[in-house]
C-alpha cells in the first residue's frame, strides 16, 4: 500500500510532467490561405498590367488543379469502401443513393427555373452584334468528346478495375468502390484486415493532399493571372450585364433556396456552414474549379458528423449530377445568345431546350470546361443556329465558371447535410460543436486521427455505423 510520501511524490512527478509536456503545435495553415488571397490579388494585377505574360502563366494553375485531381479517385475509393464495408444493412446505401438522385433532379429543375425567370427579365443579349469571327469561335467550342446519354451511362463502366483510377473518371471510381464496399460487407469478419489496410491507405492519401495544398498560392496566382489576362477589361465591360445577372442569380439560389431548405430540414444557418467551408470556397475562387475542393469537402463533411456512406455517395455523385450553377449558367447563356442572334425564343421553345440541356449536362460531365462544352454540344444537337453566338461569351466564360463552381460546391455541401438528416446519418451534437469551433478540423491530416467512432474522443457514433469499432474488435 503506498505511503503518504510516495503518493505526494507521484502527484509532484505528474505535475512536473504536465508542466514540461510539449505544447500542442499551433495550426499554421491559416498562413497558407492568407498567401492564397495575396496570390489572387497579385494574379489579377499581373493579368491587367501584362496580359500577354499572364496568359503564359496558365500552366501553373493547371498544374496545381491536376495535382488535386490525381488525389480524387483514391480518396473517393477509400471513403466509400470504409463507409459501406462497415455498414450492417446494405439497403441503407441504396436508400442514400436513391434519395440523392431524386434530390439532385429536383434541385436542377429549380435552378433551371430561376435562371429562366431572371434571363427573361434581364434580356442581356439584346443589341449585341455577332460578327463572322465570333461565329467561328462559337463553332470551335463544340466539344467532340461530349457524349450523349447512352454513351455517358456505358462510360460509367471502366475497361478494367484499375483503369477507373488511371482514367480519372469519378463515376467509374464510384462504381468500383461501391462493388468493393458491398463485397467486403458480405465477407464479414474476413474482410476486416482489408478494411484496416484501406484505412491506412486513406490516411496516407489525405496526408499527401495536405502536402499538395501548400502549393495553392502558386496555383492560384497562375490561374487568376491567366483568366484576367485572357479576358481583358473590354470583354468584362461589354458583357457586364450577363455576368452580373448570372452572379446575382447564383447568389439568390444559394442564399434563398438552399438557405431556406437547410434551415427547414436541418435547422442550420447556411452562413455558419459556409464559414466552416471558407477555405474551400477560397480555393475554388482562386482556381475556378470545384474539383479542387472535392477531397477536402469529403474530409470536412465526415468531420462535421455525417456518416461515411452518405458522404462517400452524395459528394462524388453530386459532382456529376448536382450541377446547380451549371444549370443556371446554361439557362441564362442560352437566352443571352438567342437575344444576341436576333432570334429570341418563346417560353414554348425555351423549356424543351433547357430540359434537353439538363440531360446533356450529364453526358458531358468530366469534360474540361464542362459548362461551355455542354452548352455548345447541347445547342448543336437541339438548336444549331444558336451555336454561332457562343463566341460572344467565350471571353468571360472563365469568370462565369467561378460562380458556376462556387454554386455547384455550395449545392453539394448543402445536399450532403440534407441527405444525412433525411437518412438519420448525422450526429447533430457533433455538428453543433464543429460549427461552433469546439472541435477544430485537423488541417495536417484532414482526418480525425484516433477519433473513429469513440464518443469520448469527440466523435459520437453514428447510428448503425460503428465501422472502426468493428475493425477494433477484429
Amino acid at each position: 500500500m503506498p505511503t503518504k510520501s510516495s503518493r505526494r511524490a507521484a502527484v509532484s512527478s505528474a505535475a512536473n510532467t504536465a508542466a514540461t509536456a510539449p505544447k500542442a503545435k499551433r495550426d499554421r495553415t491559416h498562413y497558407l490561405y492568407i498567401a492564397v488571397i495575396v496570390a489572387v490579388a497579385l494574379g489579377i494585377t499581373v493579368g491587367l498590367v501584362a496580359p500577354d505574360f499572364a496568359v503564359e502563366l496558365k500552366p501553373i494553375g493547371t498544374g496545381f488543379v491536376n495535382l488535386i485531381k490525381m488525389m480524387i479517385s483514391p480518396i473517393i475509393f477509400c471513403t466509400i469502401v470504409l463507409g459501406i464495408g462497415s455498414v450492417r444493412k446494405a439497403a441503407k446505401v441504396g436508400a442514400v443513393g436513391g434519395i440523392a438522385l431524386v434530390y439532385f433532379t429536383i434541385m436542377s429543375l429549380v435552378a433551371l427555373g430561376i435562371g429562366l425567370v431572371v434571363g427573361n427579365i434581364l434580356e442581356p443579349g439584346t443589341g449585341l452584334a455577332v460578327t463572322d469571327a465570333v461565329k467561328e469561335v462559337g463553332q470551335a467550342q463544340v466539344a467532340p468528346e461530349a457524349k450523349d446519354t447512352t454513351e455517358f451511362l456505358l462510360g460509367i463502366i471502366p475497361t478494367t478495375m484499375v483503369s477507373a483510377f488511371t482514367g480519372g473518371e469519378v463515376l467509374q471510381t464510384l462504381l468500383i468502390a461501391l462493388l468493393a464496399g458491398f463485397a467486403l460487407q458480405a465477407m464479414g469478419s474476413a474482410g476486416a484486415p482489408i478494411l484496416r489496410g484501406v484505412e491506412h491507405i486513406q490516411r496516407l492519401v489525405f496526408r499527401i493532399l495536405a502536402m499538395v495544398m501548400w502549393a495553392a498560392p502558386i496555383g492560384a496566382f497562375g490561374a487568376i493571372a491567366a483568366v484576367t489576362g485572357s479576358a481583358g477589361v473590354d470583354a468584362l465591360k461589354s458583357l457586364a450585364v450577363l455576368m452580373l445577372g448570372f452572379y446575382v442569380t447564383c447568389f439568390l439560389f444559394v442564399f434563398i433556396v438552399l438557405g431556406i431548405l437547410l434551415r427547414a430540414v436541418a435547422g442550420l444557418n447556411i452562413l455558419t456552414l459556409f464559414k466552416y467551408l471558407g477555405r474551400e470556397f477560397l480555393l475554388i475562387l482562386s482556381t475556378s474549379s470545384s474539383e479542387s475542393a472535392l477531397p477536402r469537402l469529403i474530409a470536412k463533411m465526415e468531420h462535421l458528423g455525417i456518416s461515411k456512406p452518405v458522404v462517400g455517395i452524395t459528394v462524388p455523385t453530386g459532382y456529376s449530377f448536382n450541377l446547380d450553377g451549371t444549370m443556371i449558367y446554361m439557362t441564362m447563356a442560352s437566352l443571352f445568345i438567342a437575344d444576341a442572334m436576333g432570334t429570341p425564343m418563346s417560353i414554348g421553345e425555351q423549356i424543351p431546350l433547357l430540359l434537353f440541356l439538363l440531360v446533356a449536362s450529364k453526358g458531358a460531365a468530366g469534360v474540361t470546361g464542362a459548362g461551355l462544352a455542354t452548352l455548345a454540344g447541347g445547342l448543336q444537337s437541339h438548336k444549331p443556329a444558336l451555336v454561332d453566338g457562343i463566341g460572344l461569351i467565350v471571353g468571360i466564360d472563365r469568370f462565369m465558371s467561378e460562380a458556376r463552381a462556387l454554386t455547384n460546391f455550395a449545392g453539394n455541401a448543402v445536399a450532403t447535410v440534407l441527405i444525412g438528416t433525411w437518412t438519420k446519418e448525422i450526429d447533430r451534437g457533433r455538428v453543433d460543436q464543429v460549427l461552433a469551433g469546439q472541435i477544430p478540423f485537423d488541417e495536417k491530416t484532414l482526418l480525425d486521427d484516433g477519433h473513429g467512432g469513440d464518443p469520448e474522443a469527440g466523435h459520437a457514433e453514428i447510428p448503425e455505423q460503428g465501422g472502426e469499432k468493428e475493425l477494433a474488435k477484429a
